[in-house]
């Protein structure tokens, strides 16, 4: 199989193609930028363009398929000449569909904790040395690839994401899965400059559950209202398997599982996660991992990239980085370290970062999200809004909308962190939350500086 990848240096994308290299396939790519680490995994492999941009004469009629990344335009000349020359196009989901038709397929979306739990799920069939194919948003500790594909696996684990597919196809990912087993972990508006409205949000995933395989499963949050209605929304064929938080107690900073009156200790924490279990559970379940399997694998989960990842720590400090962005991931993220460590003041500090996050008509969502901190603090750089051509915003603005007493608000990153390395840290852990790095601070090295060196 000859393979042209347009766009090959996005993060999905450069996996996908290093995948499909291991799998025998001769990959070719290109793109007009690609950054670290992409760069020096593709080059590992022999897969880094030779030289950046577009160049049409590579697209040729022996190609059996090209795929398009989301980087790419709809005016691409390697995708004008694919088209002209009447070649199979690919979005990124299409193909990991085409890779997978002949598979048990798990799909695992929602606003929040997708990544988690499909983390959770590869975990345990990994441990139970249970072959599978998968893809998943970030790089997990164990896994060298966020891709992988096999003409072995009989079963497929997806992270599900709701966002556009390609240039050219603007139907969310996750609907071009067709799961045998889905996973709903709630829903909370998001990705606003493309889903401008709430109920057209939710609808996305109704759709989702929609396209579940005849005689499927969908395992849904029970909590969740707007999960509630899809499930009773969808066909009768479709086994419903509700889920709520797993059963648990923390003692001394740390959490365990009560099952059966014995006690599990975990070395993740926090409601959301409490949640992710059982859906992960449920998921394995079909799969035909019993309980004592499931349990003796989640108690070495040490959880996924940049979710409450420690940086630094002390006897009486932590501080973590997570990659909580949307109001809700933001709310549940701060409300669990603050349960976790009742004793401990609190500093929760929030890059807005992400396109939505940074609208002045989304700002109202964040209201009442950081009131678990002891000190709530809110980074955003002006620049960021130039760089997304959207309207500026002012820190009075966000003020306003977060709507929390004593919130500080900063728009430099540097007074940011000589302000938090100006402050005690005994007895207090500090949360930095953001999809981005606070404008290119290497937050590992400036987290040792805050703990050890203030």
């Amino acid at each position: 199989m000859n393979v042209h990848f347009i766009a090959i240096g996005g993060s999905a994308m450069h996996n996908l193609a290093i995948s499909l290299h291991r799998k025998g396939y001769q990959v070719t790519g290109s793109d007009d930028e690609v950054f670290e680490p992409s760069k020096s995994r593709l080059n590992k492999y022999d897969l880094l363009p030779e030289r950046e941009g577009w160049f049409p004469k590579t697209i040729r009629r022996d190609l059996d398929a090209v795929i398009l990344g989301m980087h790419a335009r709809e005016d691409n000349p390697e995708l004008l000449q694919a088209q002209k020359l009447g070649l199979k196009i690919y979005s990124y989901p299409e193909y990991l569909y085409e890779q997978t038709k002949d598979k048990i397929r798990v799909v695992i979306g929602g606003s929040h904790g997708k990544t988690t739990i499909t983390a959770m799920i590869m975990h345990v069939l990994r441990f139970n040395q249970i072959k599978f194919d998968y893809m998943v948003g970030a790089q997990l500790d164990g896994f060298d690839t966020m891709v992988s594909l096999s003409k072995e696996a009989k079963i497929a684990v997806f992270e599900g994401d709701e966002y556009l597919s390609s240039p050219i196809d603007l139907r969310p990912k996750f609907h071009l899965y067709f799961p045998h087993i889905a996973l709903l972990s709630g829903i909370a508006w998001d990705h606003i400059n493309v889903f401008p409205t709430f109920p057209f949000y939710v609808e996305q995933f109704q759709l989702f559950a929609d396209k579940i395989q005849p005689n499927g499963s969908l395992i849904y949050f029970e909590s969740d209202e707007n999960l509630q209605e899809i499930a009773s929304k969808s066909r009768e064929d479709i086994h419903k398997l509700p889920y709520r938080s797993h059963d648990s107690v923390i003692e001394n900073g740390i959490t365990y599982l009560l099952v059966n009156g014995k006690r599990i200790k975990l070395p993740i924490f926090g409601n959301h996660n409490l949640q992710n279990i059982s859906g992960a559970q449920l998921a394995c379940h079909q799969l035909g991992v019993t309980d004592e399997q499931f349990y003796e694998a989640i108690a070495e989960f040490k959880g996924a990239s940049r979710r409450l990842e420690v940086l630094a720590e002390t006897e009486d400090c932590v501080i973590y980085n997570d990659f909580a962005h949307s109001p809700s991931k933001l709310k549940a993220t701060t409300e669990a370290v603050k349960k976790q460590f009742p004793e401990r003041k609190l500093v929760a500090c929030l890059e807005l970062h992400t396109f939505s996050s940074l609208k002045k008509e989304f700002l109202p969502q964040y209201k009442n999200t950081l009131h678990a901190a002891d000190l709530a603090i809110v980074y955003f750089n002006p620049h960021t809004l130039e760089h997304k051509k959207l309207k500026p915003i002012t820190v009075q603005q966000v003020a306003e909308a977060f709507d929390t007493p004593g919130l500080m608000v900063f728009t430099d990153a540097d007074s940011l962190f000589t302000f938090l390395k100006s402050q005690s840290w005994a007895k207090a852990n500090l949360l930095l939350m953001t999809s981005g790095n606070f404008s290119g601070t290497n937050l590992k090295d400036m987290a040792e500086e805050i703990i050890f060196y203030s």
